[in-house]
């Protein structure tokens, strides 16, 4: 492919960007276009993958630890900035900031911890080792949509609290995962759960009113998304084939 590694790092580093995006969001007090970002970011994750297929060249070390560093920013810092910075609500949430805050630094050090152990051994397998970061991340912002910012099923922040720590610990399980490439069960129905989560919070920035038929369509593709997700943490390990025993005898 004409370009090299280029294409694919220039995908690399508008992870990372749009990840520092979302933090800069959350911080200004806009958490659905840091979600928004957050969820383009899994676009340039999977974008990333495919130029650096598509170029021929031999998988990089150094392309390896670049994208781990962008899913950090992305799928790790912005995703605990959402839990622990809270602009909307403020009074309804500030009892919960110390267990709010540890959970979010949990979510981030977990994911960061997936990553290195992905960086360092897991490339070499055809599927991941606990749930990779990008769902995770995906899985937390339906978590929010209901529970959060705009709080289709009422503000619940012990329901916030206990679902991040599971998706949290759930990077981190020693159960096996798919990767969402061609050819996967679940490709088609993670595209939907993006798309999905991008039209919800697309019109939700809109603000349209509880009754409006955008708040409406809003709430179902957010169910939409919600049901993805499950699917991938419900039926993805049973489309994971068994990896082969590893000998413990030396050769003859």
């Amino acid at each position: 492919m004409r370009g090299g590694r280029l294409p694919a790092n220039l995908a690399t580093l508008a992870n990372g960007l749009v990840g520092l995006g979302a933090i800069v969001y959350v911080l200004a007090g806009n958490p659905l276009w840091a979600m928004l970002l957050i969820v383009s970011g899994i676009g340039f994750d999977g974008l990333d993958g495919f130029l650096a297929r598509k170029s021929g060249l031999p998988p990089s070390a150094v392309g390896r630890i670049a994208d781990s560093i962008s899913d950090a920013v992305t799928f790790g810092l912005a995703p605990a900035t959402l839990l622990v910075v809270h602009t909307t609500e403020a009074s309804r949430w500030s009892p919960y900031a110390v267990p709010l805050d540890l959970v979010g630094v949990a979510f981030a050090a977990l994911a960061i911890g997936r990553l290195v152990y992905f960086t360092l051994r897991g490339f070499q397998h055809s599927d991941f080792l606990g749930a990779p970061t990008p769902q995770a991340a995906l899985a937390l912002i339906a978590l929010l949509l209901f529970f959060n910012v705009p709080a289709f099923a009422g503000t619940a922040p012990v329901l916030v609290l206990v679902g991040a720590a599971a998706i949290a610990v759930s990077m981190v399980v020693p159960v096996p995962f798919p990767k969402i490439r061609r050819g996967s069960l679940l490709r088609w129905p993670m595209i939907a759960t993006a798309v999905a989560t991008v039209i919800a919070i697309l019109l939700l920035q809109f603000r349209p009113s509880n009754d409006s038929p955008f708040y409406l369509l809003a709430l179902g593709a957010s169910a939409v998304a919600a049901l993805g997700i499950l699917a991938y943490y419900a039926v993805g390990p049973f489309t994971v084939a068994p990896r082969p025993p590893t000998s413990t005898t030396e050769p003859p």
